[in-house]
């Protein structure tokens, strides 16, 4: 996230209300696969690998690959729900543990165990009975702060939630909108592991009036209102807290301009929330063969140790390298809060509407 070079990760500013099927996305190479030779993947904004792994894969398997990106995750699963009948592409790829259970109750996917399987981790496997879904990569969703800001202040940065209402860090906090942003509800349902049914709502309550501002999404709390983004301080943001990702710091290094010996930015390690993404054979897929191939590719330790540097998650594949800056600059986070899929599928929904009253009215 440079001043000259916006770059965008895993799940942002996502979405989550239903779109119009009208509302179509941009295209990397066009889209459509009735042609044997080609094969689409549908995906989120985000999706990015680098083009000789890529170029490696179309030259071993015989298929050119199509990326229609088509816009943030939760529009893109919508959309894709609504045309499964006549889908897109072949491949869906992006929707994440929040949304898993829409995907699955919509017939979103049809069964394939991709190749490789058995290598991805056993704490990412999911609907293991059905295989609907293949895992690719995994993230944190945290709070960041702004190191120059509180060095200054002589202010210890946060480490938990419960730090964020205390009194010191009152109007310091930016996070994104719980209904219209992945992060902004990934970080909701964090709380609502902290801290249960019965105590997320009084949370809430604490934080709106130690001064948490809430804006639309990803790009605008990071990249406008965040104090320790390159993009922030050009936009002379004022918050030194931002819900993020435990895998920004690393990009302020990449990014930036000499590269700095130490990110920026930190991480408060106590608030964060495990995401899962997940890619699936789509529902009446007009190339199925060549959609296999490509799951069993995002599969595989080649795009596994590819996506670090270019979408800033964490592989899910067991052994697999991680590059020297993404382990140096990034955050490891032991103990993430969690929820089982059924407890986000049948709380998401009252959740959202019961944040939205406390905070937003």
């Amino acid at each position: 996230m440079s001043t000259t070079k916006k770059v965008t990760f895993t799940a942002v500013a996502v979405g989550i209300g239903l779109v119009a099927l009208s509302a179509c996305g941009s295209s990397d190479s066009g889209s459509g696969t009735s042609d044997s030779k080609s094969v689409t993947l549908v995906s989120h904004d985000s999706f990015n690998v680098s083009k000789d792994v890529l170029k490696a894969f179309e030259k071993r398997s015989g298929y050119k690959v199509n990326v229609l990106k088509d816009g943030d995750a939760g529009a893109a699963v919508n959309k894709a729900i609504l045309s499964k009948d006549n889908p897109q592409g072949d491949v869906f790829f992006g929707v994440d543990n929040t949304l898993l259970s829409r995907a699955l109750d919509n017939g979103l996917f049809q069964s394939y165990e991709a190749k490789g399987s058995e290598k991805i981790k056993p704490e990412f496997r999911v609907d293991q009975d059905k295989h609907r879904v293949t895992p690719v990569d995994s993230g944190d969703i945290c709070v960041n702060y702004d190191k120059k800001y509180f060095e200054e202040k002589k202010l210890a940065p946060p480490k938990s939630f419960d730090d964020l209402a205390e009194p010191q860090y009152k109007d310091l906090l930016v996070t994104e909108n719980a209904a219209t942003s992945s992060p902004g509800l990934g970080f909701l349902l964090g709380t609502a592991a902290a801290y249960g049914d019965g105590g997320w709502e009084g949370y809430w309550k604490k934080l709106k009036a130690n001064g948490v501002k809430v804006v639309d999404g990803w790009e605008q709390a990071y990249n406008e209102e965040f104090s320790g983004s390159a993009g922030g301080k050009k936009a002379k943001g004022d918050r030194p807290l931002v819900v993020s990702y435990a895998s920004s710091p690393p990009v302020e290094v990449l990014y930036a301009k000499p590269q700095p010996k130490q990110a920026p930015t930190g991480v408060a390690t106590g608030t964060c929330f495990r995401q899962v993404e997940y890619a699936g054979l789509l529902s009446n897929a007009k190339n199925e063969k060549g959609g296999k191939a490509l799951l069993d590719f995002l599969a595989g330790r080649e795009f596994q140790e590819d996506m670090p540097l270019n979408m800033f998650v964490n592989p899910v594949r067991e052994g697999t390298k991680l590059p020297e800056l993404f382990t140096e600059h990034g955050v490891t986070v032991d103990k993430p809060e969690t929820l089982a899929p059924k407890k986000i599928a049948d709380n998401r929904e009252p959740w959202i509407k019961s944040w939205t009253s406390l905070v937003l009215k």
